[in-house]
């Protein structure tokens, strides 16, 4: 095989990854410093509705006197400055994958410095992405029910319209995803620093009030108050964690808005805002008495304003749902991408903006979920206790990947590795054991939809690698039967054929089945293969490789970027540049349509029940027309029967 074009890139040894793909100006700035508040603080900005009332009710009377009150804000002061300022906003966000942010970007970073990456990268990926659907459905119920719930302040006779409230606007939210969100998050960014605002001078007001509040500064109370109650030490620590969810939103959401803009909003205003506003609901409860508060977020507001604060409250936990959703929307196509889940219909829903979609089969998955979790569960304090698994599950594994390439690709020394695992081991690890002991109080959520996602993906990818290995045994090499037909020709029709296949060894299967049925060849065939890149994106200049096996066939490689949807009729257009006069109306593509079928029940049970359900899995991906946005008038689809 003779390479005749080649694309222009990177030089050997250096992947695309080393160059950024994307950066943003300095007059961006301000509209990105805007964006990140509305979008990656979204989740977060809403803990404070909850988070302090659920620490102070963990156990009646374990915050009855001022220096318990002080001991739990101690807690929640130290827990945001070390594991969001400290972790996340000063490390996690510098793991940029070529820009990127995420579980699945983390462990495309951790893999590239190993020759072969071993098997535990794969499944820490596999599991963070599936705690993340766990967490998914959780934060839009919580998050609206909490909201909601401060009617019953304003008039005690509402409380009966809470649930039928909030499933309406969970109802309402899900249903405008078809439409798109650039509209809607137009205003994400105004009305969340409004928000965040308003939470900052409310709660200023009552700190003024009692100043002595600020001694939570020092975190000896924080490790007094977990001593002296050592018994529901772990309760107390997985209440307090609900002032960090959303944390994870600061890494998942890089890409969008870039460091620095998330960096600045975090100490400009975000940080500055939820500190001030738990001070100031200490400062309500130590002013008023601890017994005579219930929640104290919404009654430490004046009886004028209370209305007006939960009409934004709920505008805000509206915009956290939305941040949560699209999320899963992104983290879906990665993942489809990085062959860990089978095609699935993406929309996109803007023609500037490649990265706003929707995805009809994940809004409906989220969608029945939510509704019956609020359902179930009926209060944000019920459901308090399904909250925190799969979020600090999240993070134990961000903390596991983040240490590798600190070791592998940051190059520290083993010993500020271990040093800073061990840290924030103590500090993750507390979280996680303490959220795991409300597995039975409805932690089990998370944990059985979690579960079956990781299984869904751990059955799509394992019965991926079974079926190609036992297409390739079956398969004639490519090489051997371009020789052969260029010896011995068949009838030469006019036009191009585009055989796309996985393996770039073995003949595609629709090639071998075309010759067979049709005798014919066409004048040009193009074997095409289409691989998924380790980089979110991938440059047009690195897109396309073409090399020649001779005057009849021709080796194209298209490569897309791990967050980029593939459109294979742009990318060969590229090819023109390469000299190839790809014209679409004169290309014929012809794709193999497999209909798998289980083979004789084996010997192993688990085999049997997971080739079912890959068989079921794979029957009910999208289309390749429709997924690799190929006209479906030049399509030929050639079908085969395999059997596993």
């Amino acid at each position: 095989m003779t390479q005749t074009n080649t694309t222009g890139g990177s030089p050997a040894g250096v992947d695309a990854s080393d160059h950024t793909s994307h950066s943003h100006s300095n007059k961006d700035l301000p509209l990105l410093i805007l964006g990140a508040i509305g979008v990656v603080y979204g989740d977060i900005g809403t803990s404070p509705i909850y988070a302090f009332r659920e620490a102070m009710h963990v156990r009646p009377g374990a915050a009855s006197s001022a220096s318990e009150i002080l001991g739990l804000l101690s807690l929640i002061v130290w827990a945001l400055t070390l594991t969001v300022s400290l972790k996340y906003v000063f490390f996690v966000t510098r793991a940029d994958n070529n820009g990127e942010g995420g579980t699945l970007s983390l462990v495309a970073l951790a893999r590239k410095t190993f020759a072969n990456p071993p098997l535990w990268i794969t499944m820490l990926g596999v599991l963070g992405a599936a705690l993340f659907y766990g967490d998914a459905i959780i934060t839009p119920a919580i998050s609206v029910l909490s909201a909601v719930e401060g009617l019953e302040l304003v008039a005690p006779d509402l409380s009966r319209w809470v649930v039928p409230i909030t499933l309406v606007i969970i109802l309402g939210v899900f249903f405008v995803q078809r439409f798109g969100t650039a509209k809607v998050s137009a205003v994400f960014g105004p009305v969340t620093a409004i928000w965040f605002l308003t939470l900052g001078i409310s709660g200023l007001v009552h700190i003024i009030a009692y100043p002595s509040v600020l001694w939570a500064l020092n975190p000896i109370l924080g490790v007094q108050f977990l001593a002296t109650h050592f018994g529901i030490a772990f309760v107390v620590i997985g209440a307090i964690f609900l002032a960090v969810t959303g944390a994870e939103a600061l890494y998942v959401d890089l890409g969008h808005f870039g460091r620095r803009p998330i960096v600045l909003a975090w100490f400009g205003l975000v940080f500055p805002c939820l500190l001030l506003n738990y001070f100031g609901q200490g400062a309500f409860v130590l002013e008023v008495g601890v017994h005579n508060v219930e929640s104290p977020f919404f009654e430490m507001q004046p009886e004028w304003a209370l209305l007006p604060f939960v009409g934004l409250a709920t505008l805000a936990t509206i915009i956290a749902s939305q941040a949560v959703i699209t999320g899963t929307y992104s983290l879906t196509q990665q993942a489809i991408a990085l062959n860990m889940l089978p095609r699935m219909v993406v929309t996109h829903t803007s023609e500037t903006q490649s990265g706003q979609i929707y995805m009809p089969q994940i809004n409906t998955f989220l969608m029945v979920g939510v509704l019956m979790l609020v359902l179930l569960f009926r209060s944000s304090g019920a459901l308090s206790a399904a909250y925190g698994i799969a979020v600090s599950g999240v993070m134990v594994v961000t903390l596991s990947l983040l240490l590798v390439v600190m070791w592998r690709n940051w190059r520290w020394p083993p010993v500020a590795v271990v040093a800073f695992g061990i840290l924030f081991a103590i500090i993750d690890g507390g979280f996680f054991t303490a959220n795991a002991s409300k597995l039975f109080q409805g932690g089990w959520v998370p944990v059985a939809v979690a579960a079956v996602v990781a299984i869904l993906m751990w059955t799509w990818m394992s019965g991926r690698r079974r079926l190609a290995d036992k297409t390739r045994r079956d398969e004639v090499p490519l090489q051997f039967l371009v020789d052969n037909l260029s010896k011995k020709k068949p009838t030469l029709v006019p036009g191009t054929a585009v055989f796309l296949t996985s393996d770039i060894e073995g003949a595609p299967t629709a090639l071998l089945h075309s010759l067979k049925h049709y005798k014919v060849l066409h004048e040009q065939n193009v074997i095409l293969t289409v691989r998924t890149s380790t980089s979110p994106r991938v440059p047009d200049d690195e897109k396309v490789t073409i090399d020649a096996y001779n005057e009849l066939f021709s080796r194209v490689v298209v490569t897309f970027g791990y967050m980029e949807s593939p459109n294979l009729p742009k990318a060969l257009a590229l090819g023109r540049k390469l000299g190839w006069k790809f014209d679409i109306m004169s290309t014929s593509f012809f794709l193999s349509r497999r209909s798998l079928k289980p083979g004789p029940k084996p010997g192993n049970p688990l085999r049997f029940w997971q080739d079912r359900m890959f068989t079921r899995l794979a029957k009910n991906a999208s289309d390749a027309t429709e997924y690799f946005h190929i006209p479906t008038g030049r399509v030929v689809e050639i079908g085969t029967q395999v059997v596993l």
